[in-house]
C-alpha cells in the first residue's frame, strides 16, 4: 500500500515542482545606464515633479505592453499616406456615381475616411490606376505587391450598383 501511494503520489510532486519552477522569473540584472554613475557628480535624489522614466529589460523578449499591430515598415499605414485620391486603396474605394462629360466618363469616389472625390481614366491611387470609367462600372489596375506572384497587376471592376446593396 505504502508503495502504490508513494507511485500516485510521484507524478503529482513532479507536476507542482515544475509548475512552481515555470512561475518564478528569473532575476533580471540592473540596467547598465542605472547602475554607472560618475564618481565625480553623486546621483542627484528623485523628486516627485519629474516622473521616473521606466526601461524594460526583456533579455531577447519583446515588449508585452508594445501593440503589435500597426508595426514594421507598411508603408500603407494611414500616417504615411498622402492626401487626397493618391492615398487611397482601391479596396477601401466606393462608387458613388458615374457623370458623362464632354469628354468622356468621370467617376464619384468615397474613401475610407467618408470624402468624395472625383476621378478620371489615369488617376493614380496608392496602389493601382483608374484605367477606365463606364457607363456602370470603374475597371482599375492594381498593382500586385506579392514576390512570388508571376502577375504584376490585376484588373478591379466595381459597378456602380453593388449586389449586396439590395439594388440588382
Amino acid at each position: 500500500m505504502n508503495r502504490v501511494l508513494t507511485v500516485l503520489c510521484s507524478p503529482a510532486v513532479l507536476a507542482l515542482a515544475i509548475a512552481a519552477n515555470a512561475q518564478t522569473p528569473p532575476a533580471a540584472a540592473p540596467p547598465a545606464a542605472a547602475t554607472a554613475t560618475p564618481a565625480a557628480q553623486p546621483a542627484a535624489p528623485p523628486s516627485s515633479a519629474a516622473p521616473v522614466a521606466f526601461t524594460y529589460n526583456p533579455t531577447g523578449r519583446r515588449d508585452p505592453f508594445i501593440s503589435l499591430v500597426g508595426r514594421g515598415s507598411d508603408s500603407r499605414s494611414v500616417a504615411n499616406r498622402p492626401v487626397g485620391v493618391p492615398g487611397l486603396l482601391i479596396g477601401e474605394v466606393n462608387i458613388k456615381g458615374i457623370i458623362r462629360d464632354r469628354v468622356g466618363f468621370v467617376a464619384m469616389i468615397q474613401g475610407s475616411d467618408n470624402k468624395t472625390y472625383v476621378v478620371k481614366p489615369g488617376d493614380r491611387l496608392m496602389d493601382g490606376t483608374v484605367k477606365s470609367i463606364l457607363q456602370d462600372a470603374v475597371v482599375f489596375s492594381q498593382d500586385v505587391n506579392d514576390p512570388l506572384s508571376l502577375v504584376k497587376q490585376r484588373e478591379i471592376r466595381k459597378a456602380l450598383r453593388s449586389i449586396e446593396g439590395g439594388r440588382g
